[in-house]
C-alpha cells in the first residue's frame, strides 16, 4: 500500500474495535446517562428551579441542559479516548499497533474518531432525556452539532494524551475526576457566570469550561457569558495544542516505547 494514501482498512479496524466495546456494554452505557440525566433535574430542577425560575430570560430547568450534556461530553471523550489507548499498553500490544503500517496521524484519527463518536451519542441520549422533564428550544442546530463535534474530538484528544501518560487505571481517574468536573461544575455549566459576585466573576473568565458551556448554551437560547468567537477560538486552540503534543509524543516514543 502506498503510503501517499490512508491506511483505511487499518483505521477501521482499530475504529470497529473501540465502537464494539461500547456495544459490549450498551445497557450500561445507555442506562447511565440517562438515570444521571433525571437525578440531576430532581435535584436541580427541582430544588433550585423552584426557587429561580428563570436565567437570562430561560427557564432554569431549561437552563441547565447544555451544561449537563457538556459535563458528560467532556468527561466521556476523555474517559473513552484514554482507556482506548491505554488498554492497549496494558496487555502489550501497543507495540503491534506501533509496528502496523499506520502513521501516528492515522491512529490517532481512529481511536479519537471512535472516542468521538460515543461521546456524541451519549450527549444525544442526554438530549433527548432532558425533552422529557423541560422544553428545549434549539435557535442554532447547525452551530449546536458544530460545538458538540468540535468539543468532542477536542477532548478526545486530551484523553488519548492522558491515556499514553497514565501508567496505572487510577491515574486515568485523576484528570477526569479531579479537574475536569470541577472546572465544569465552576465554568457556568448550572448558572451564569453574572451572577457570581466580583472578583469570582473575573476569575471565573480563567476557566476554559466556562468558554465551552458558554458558546454550546449559545447555540441553544441565543445567551452566554462570553462571545461566540471567544469559545470557538479556544477550542481551535485546545485542539491545536493536543495535536502538537500527540506529535511530540510520537516523534519521541514518550511512554509508548521502552
Amino acid at each position: 500500500m502506498s503510503r501517499s494514501s490512508l491506511n483505511v482498512t487499518g483505521m477501521w479496524a482499530i475504529y470497529r474495535t473501540e465502537m464494539a466495546r461500547m456495544m459490549r456494554t450498551i445497557l450500561q452505557s445507555v442506562a447511565t446517562p440517562v438515570i444521571t440525566t433525571a437525578l440531576y433535574f430532581i435535584v436541580f430542577g427541582g430544588a433550585i428551579g423552584s426557587r429561580m425560575q428563570s436565567v437570562g430570560g430561560v427557564d432554569y430547568g431549561a437552563f441547565i441542559v447544555p451544561g449537563l450534556i457538556m459535563l458528560s461530553l467532556l468527561t466521556q471523550s476523555i474517559s473513552n479516548a484514554s482507556i482506548g489507548i491505554y488498554f492497549p499498553k496494558f496487555t502489550k500490544t501497543i507495540f503491534e499497533i506501533l509496528s502496523a503500517p499506520l502513521s501516528f496521524g492515522e491512529a490517532v484519527l481512529a481511536y479519537v474518531g471512535a472516542a468521538a463518536t460515543k461521546s456524541i451519542l451519549l450527549a444525544l441520549i442526554i438530549l433527548a432525556t432532558a425533552t422529557a422533564f423541560v422544553p428545549v428550544h434549539i435557535l442554532h442546530p447547525v452551530w449546536m452539532v458544530a460545538f458538540m463535534v468540535l468539543t468532542s474530538i477536542a477532548f478526545s484528544l486530551f484523553g488519548f494524551i492522558v491515556g499514553i501518560w497514565a501508567e496505572s487505571f487510577e491515574q486515568l481517574a485523576v484528570i477526569p475526576a479531579l479537574v475536569v468536573t470541577p472546572l465544569t461544575f465552576l465554568g457556568g455549566a448550572f448558572y451564569a457566570i453574572d451572577m457570581l459576585p466580583e472578583p469570582w466573576r473575573t476569575i471565573s473568565l480563567f476557566n476554559p469550561v466556562v468558554y465551552l458551556v458558554s458558546g454550546f448554551r449559545w447555540s441553544f437560547y441565543g445567551v452566554g457569558d462570553v462571545g461566540v468567537g471567544a469559545s470557538l477560538g479556544f477550542t481551535a486552540l485546545f485542539m491545536a495544542l493536543c495535536l502538537a503534543i500527540l506529535w511530540w509524543i510520537f516523534r519521541t516514543g514518550y511512554r509508548l516505547k521502552p
